[in-house]
């Protein structure tokens, strides 16, 4: 059971997130955010089955959530919404959704505590910390640590993947090479769709225990 200190600290981080969220790029406008109640309710019927309370998922096939940029988790909500990500059950989750709901699921997603897990398979990760670092220069592959820096830890507008599951990054990789990913495609298949499977497989475990 969490001690009244330690609930009064999770609180006052998801304030500030909440109120650094209410800026707006328009002169002294401010972009509502869901009150705290009404975001939790969302997170426990809507979000923590698959992406866990806290935004670390237990199964692989969901993403990890915890520690993600702000203004990225706020366009793949927005973009499962308006159906420019195809994904059937994310689009009927978020449907009818407010941009203030999602501004809320952001603020207290990105002030989760992000998980990793070490490769289990060291050699295997090896290789995908080549990758990662290096790209591959002879089929034309960059390094993934260009866009999404050394540590996978990314940016505003490019998603974090230090500690994301393995299995989740492969489809994703996939995805994006066959061109099943119908959002932020545009660089990501020139990248995927030169990777061979074994790439693909080597930087997601390496990826994975990034801390």
């Amino acid at each position: 059971m969490l001690n009244t200190h330690h609930i009064a600290r999770t609180l006052q981080r998801f304030a500030c997130l909440s109120a650094a969220l209410l800026a707006s790029a328009v002169g002294a406008q401010v972009a509502p955010v869901a009150t705290e109640q009404r975001v939790m309710e969302i997170v426990e019927s809507r979000c923590a089955l698959c992406h866990g309370r806290e935004g670390v998922s237990s199964s692989p096939i969901y993403p990890r959530l915890a520690a993600q940029h702000p203004d990225y988790l706020l366009k793949q909500l927005q973009d499962f919404r308006e159906k420019r990500r195809k994904s059937d059950t994310m689009s009927d989750m978020v449907k009818g959704m407010k941009d203030e709901e999602f501004r809320g699921l952001v603020a207290w997603f990105s002030s989760r505590k992000p998980a990793f897990r070490q490769p289990s398979d060291t050699d295997l990760a090896e290789v995908g910390k080549y990758i990662f670092t290096k790209g591959n220069p002879f089929s034309g592959v960059p390094a993934c640590a260009s866009c999404h820096g050394p540590n996978g830890h990314g940016t505003q507008q490019l998603p974090r993947l230090a500690g994301q599951h393995p299995v989740y990054l492969e489809s994703q990789l996939k995805d994006f090479g066959d061109r099943e990913r119908t959002n932020d495609n545009a660089v990501m298949h020139s990248v995927a769709s030169k990777l061979t499977a074994l790439e693909v497989h080597a930087v997601a475990v390496f990826i994975g225990g990034l801390q």
